[in-house]
């Protein structure tokens, strides 16, 4: 069926004659990607989540984050836009909407692969990203009211192991929740352009050239927040092993490079409760709501990694904090 789609959308974008067939690519967790070869040139496509698409907020907020795309596009920043058509970024064929981008030829980097030049690398762009635009503006988020003990019971019909993994978890979900639901009234009132999911899997290298890719996730939002889910990101958070010294390499290149630091960090660490969100969404794959079978099994594997996350994160705390009090000195 994608393949269908794909030949479909090289017709109507003039994209010349298929060359071999296309090939997916694997990494991303909530659409598809492909790679096509044509007479004109080679080209990523992603196939935008149907599901997601079906969401009342979906369009506006596809919509929002292009034009920040192109506000973004005119300052020499390393990003991957999409191709443009006809004034649109976004494409829809037979109901599928996707994008069209340019194939750059880089890889994104394993954990154990980064480096201080590349956290640098990233802590200085980010900074130059938060300097566009940059406006002092109240930071709302809403509250999230997750109903944790709901999933647990529907979770004791589905997987008995992530049941258990869970209840086990409930009181530490709960406590998360409500403290970074106190904690984000108190970010300080500053909105920038963010990426919001600017870690090693979105942004490809060839050598030390790179470019940031999935663009429609950009968004005005604290760069408070970003910087430190960032730095998290980049120095081995994901893998429950951080290391402070690409920790502090990204958010000392960022103030380098003009990048304004909070004051009171235990804030931010405390409303970073964006892997609370994360595990709901991967829950209701895991459960079979509003997904594909596909994504059940990615949602099986996801329920699993963010717990683990949202436990070492609470393991880490003083750790953390201890870090990035040397920042205030």
């Amino acid at each position: 069926m994608d393949k269908v789609i794909i030949k479909k959308i090289a017709q109507q974008l003039n994209l010349g004659m298929i060359l071999s067939p296309p090939e997916q690519l694997h990494g991303g967790l909530m659409h598809k990607m492909y790679s096509l070869v044509t007479e004109k040139g080679k080209y990523a496509i992603k196939l935008l989540n149907p599901y997601i698409m079906k969401r009342e907020t979906a369009m506006a907020n596809f919509q929002a984050a292009e034009q920040l795309e192109k506000l973004v596009e005119q300052y020499p920043i390393p990003i991957l836009p999409a191709i443009t058509f006809n004034g649109q970024k976004m494409q829809e064929i037979d109901g599928q909407f996707f994008y069209l981008y340019e194939w750059y030829e880089g890889a994104s980097l394993k954990n154990e692969v980064i480096t201080i030049t590349h956290c640098r690398e990233i802590g200085k762009t980010l900074a130059k990203i938060h300097q566009i635009n940059r406006k002092k503006v109240p930071f709302k988020r809403n509250e999230i009211q997750i109903d944790w003990d709901t999933y647990i019971a529907k979770m004791a019909f589905q997987d008995e192991s992530l049941y258990e993994l869970l209840k086990q978890n409930r009181s530490l979900l709960y406590e998360s929740q409500e403290i970074g639901n106190q904690a984000i009234k108190k970010i300080p009132p500053i909105l920038s352009i963010c990426h919001n999911d600017m870690d090693s899997k979105n942004v490809l290298w060839y050598g030390f050239d790179y470019r940031i890719i999935d663009l429609e996730t950009l968004s005005y939002s604290s760069p408070f927040i970003e910087l430190y889910e960032v730095a998290l990101c980049w120095s081995g958070y994901e893998i429950c092993k951080i290391d402070y010294h690409l920790f502090r390499a990204v958010i000392q290149s960022y103030h380098e490079a003009g990048g304004q630091l909070p004051i009171d960090w235990s804030i931010i660490y405390d409303s970073n409760y964006g892997r609370l969100e994360w595990l709901e969404f991967n829950i209701k794959r895991a459960l079979g709501i509003d997904c594909s079978i596909e994504e059940k099994e990615i949602g099986l594997s996801e329920v699993r990694e963010t717990v683990a996350h949202i436990v070492y994160y609470h393991e880490v705390r003083e750790s953390l904090l201890n870090c990035l009090e040397e920042f205030n000195n």
